[in-house]
């Protein structure tokens, strides 16, 4: 009898344990995605909204906030681009970036794992001292070098040069998460490929790449997203209204705090970020099959 009561003591005490590890990972898991969520419920309730209520209940439906689709933006006295353009321009940033990055970073991370050469362990350090650089301190050097070879002021061509820049910001540590890729593939494989006759090139390209491709699209997204967000650069660079992005004309929508129509910039937000949430919800397979520096075997 004492037995039994012991063993029913026991299995109360591992479920009751169970409901607060529960509950523990629920606090840790959903309570901080709360802020982020009320944000994105706050975007989708005000750009369909007449007014809103108490921050997230809508009051009346409309698509006025949506007009920018169709016409310019007017803010005050000024009007601003169309917004397909500025989309566009926002996407040749991000696709510019992520095709520059990949390419580099993809050849630089197969150096530094597949090859020995003299100060390659100065070289890995040196490119995480690289990544701690923000653009930001750079400003005025960046400035300066882009002047002198003709890229300010140029129109498409500043835009251009914004894509050099921020692929070389983020070329280090692209180059550091895909040499982790590399050091997973086994070296036998490769050398498999030379020995039947293929020169490293072909090796690389027919063989190692294939089995690289959750680097590449991890790396891939990450760069498009750094692309897709950039806002100082092109905030400091591009004077032309043809060449804004996405970011930087949010940021002139604002305006002046007491004048900023709420809806508009409500949808404005909520169109800017519809690119990245699609993103993500269409790569989450391939980022969960990722740690740092490596595949998830």
């Amino acid at each position: 009898m004492a037995g039994g009561l012991k063993i029913k003591s026991m299995k109360r005490r591992i479920y009751l344990e169970k409901i607060i590890i529960a509950i523990i990972v629920f606090i840790v898991s959903i309570v901080p995605l709360f802020p982020i969520w009320s944000m994105v419920a706050w975007l989708a309730t005000q750009s369909f909204s007449k007014r809103v209520i108490l921050g997230i209940v809508p009051g009346g439906f409309t698509v006025e906030n949506w007009r920018f689709l169709w016409s310019p933006i007017k803010a005050g006295l000024k009007e601003y681009p169309n917004i397909w353009p500025v989309t566009i321009n926002s996407l040749i940033l991000a696709l510019g970036v992520s095709a520059l990055v990949v390419f580099v970073s993809t050849l630089g991370g197969y150096a530094i794992s597949r090859m020995d050469f003299p100060g390659r362990t100065l070289l890995m350090e040196f490119i995480i001292a690289l990544h701690a650089f923000p653009a930001i301190i750079l400003l005025i050097a960046l400035f300066v070098i882009l002047n002198k070879i003709g890229l300010y002021g140029k129109g498409f061509m500043t835009l251009f040069g914004i894509i050099l820049v921020k692929a070389g910001l983020e070329i280090p540590m692209s180059a550091w998460i895909i040499k982790g890729f590399f050091d997973a593939i086994p070296w036998e494989l490769e050398w498999a490929a030379l020995v039947d006759g293929c020169s490293r090139w072909k090796a690389w390209r027919y063989v190692v790449v294939p089995l690289l491709l959750p680097g590449i699209a991890a790396i891939s997204i990450f760069s498009f997203l750094a692309g897709w967000s950039e806002f100082i650069l092109v905030y400091t660079y591009v004077k032309d209204e043809a060449y804004y992005t996405l970011p930087v004309l949010t940021y002139h929508v604002i305006g002046e705090f007491k004048f900023i129509d709420w809806g508009l910039l409500a949808a404005l937000g909520l169109f800017y970020a519809l690119p990245t949430i699609i993103f993500f919800s269409v790569s989450q397979k391939v980022l969960l099959r990722i740690y740092v520096g490596g595949l998830k075997r």
